[in-house]
């Protein structure tokens, strides 16, 4: 323990960010040798392919937690692959749906597969009680979270 009786190394959002870098960037690192994808550019990938249909950039944001001007390159960066297209809004001119292309959704397959592999490895280094406790703590917290985005007022 240090001297002013703060644990850094059990501090929860220290962990979590730890573990998670740990994790993204082993991951990242095969999508990016395989695809030269980066961080955001999989994620908005990920993102759009797990809905299965349109979205905006502000969902995708939302989906994936990426600050707008990431959302918006990584587009950028897909729909120049011709991965993903760009449809204008019938209502709203300000409001752009994306959605996989052929390409795109071929892909997201691929890569998905790359992240099934990927899970079997965490799977072999983590060990499958691990992951199902781990699983159990994210899902808490994935709770905590929705309560707090229903309730504001608990922030």
């Amino acid at each position: 323990m240090s001297a002013e009786g703060f644990e850094l190394n059990a501090f929860l959002p220290y962990r979590l960010n730890r573990a998670a870098e740990f994790v993204a960037v082993r991951f990242a690192a095969e999508y990016k040798a395989r695809y030269q994808l980066t961080r955001p550019e999989w994620r908005t990938l990920a993102a759009l392919g797990s809905a299965g249909n349109a979205m905006t950039a502000t969902d995708v944001g939302a989906h994936s937690a990426m600050h707008k001007t990431k959302v918006s390159r990584a587009v950028s960066a897909l729909e120049e692959r011709r991965w993903l297209k760009r449809s204008e809004d019938q209502d709203d001119r300000r409001l752009e749906h994306l959605e996989l292309t052929k390409a795109g959704r071929t892909a997201y397959r691929e890569l998905t597969d790359l992240a099934s592999a990927y899970q079997a490895q965490l799977n072999d280094l983590i060990g499958a009680g691990g992951l199902k406790a781990l699983s159990t703590g994210l899902e808490a917290i994935e709770r905590a979270i929705d309560q707090v985005e229903k309730h504001p007022s608990r922030r």
